[in-house]
Formats: structure tokens, sequence, C-alpha cells
């Protein structure tokens, strides 16, 4: 599964969970090549190199709800509580704190929005 990461509308970069579990951002070749546009996060500065964790990243995690707001998407999507990174694909489209949205690069995921 992978995601589109906007800042302000314009797309920066991916993240994905590869099959052995580890997350993956990657900045987008022209918006990492225009100098006026910042990185998303000060833990990830614009670099042509892929970032990797074993754990989600702790900004992505950022844009997560938590308590009852959880819950309520969970049950909403069908999910796991545990499965962050589907919840960050599914709900972090909108409505997110700063400039950062994420979308479903197809509809393997965005097709559980509906």
């Amino acid at each position: 599964m992978k995601g589109l990461v906007f800042n302000n509308h314009i797309l920066a970069g991916t993240i994905e969970k590869d099959d052995a579990g580890a997350f993956l951002f990657t900045y987008n070749t022209q918006y990492f090549n225009d100098k006026s546009q910042p990185p998303v996060s000060l833990s990830l500065l614009k670099t042509q190199k892929q970032y990797q964790s074993e754990k989600m990243f702790p900004f992505f995690y950022g844009l997560l709800s938590e308590g009852v707001n959880k819950d309520i998407q969970c049950r909403l999507y069908k999910i796991d509580e545990a499965d962050d990174f589907t919840r960050l694909l599914l709900t972090a489209h909108h409505d997110t704190i700063g400039a950062i949205t994420i979308k479903p690069e197809n509809d393997e995921v965005s097709g559980l929005l509906y």
C-alpha cells in the first residue's frame, strides 16, 4: 500500500509500508528540485534518499486521531485499531492539522472510503 503525500495540495512524496512491514518515505523529484518548497517535516528534511523506519514516522503518526475519534474511525472503516497505516491512508486526506494531507495511491484502499 502506498499513499501520496501533499503539502498545500502539491505532491511532495510518497509513504508506503513494504511487505516486511517497514515504512518508507520518498520525496517526489519535482518537489525536491523546487527550492521554494519546504520539507514536509523538520524530521524529514528534503533529500533524494529514501527514508526508512521499522515504525511509522512520528510526523505521520501525529496526523492520526486518538481516543474516541480513533475508535469511531476504526469501527467506520472496519480496520484493526493497531493498523495505523491503513487508518492514515483512509483519514488523512482532509481535516488534518497543518498543510500535509495523504491520499491512497490507488483504489486498493480508497475503495474502503464509501
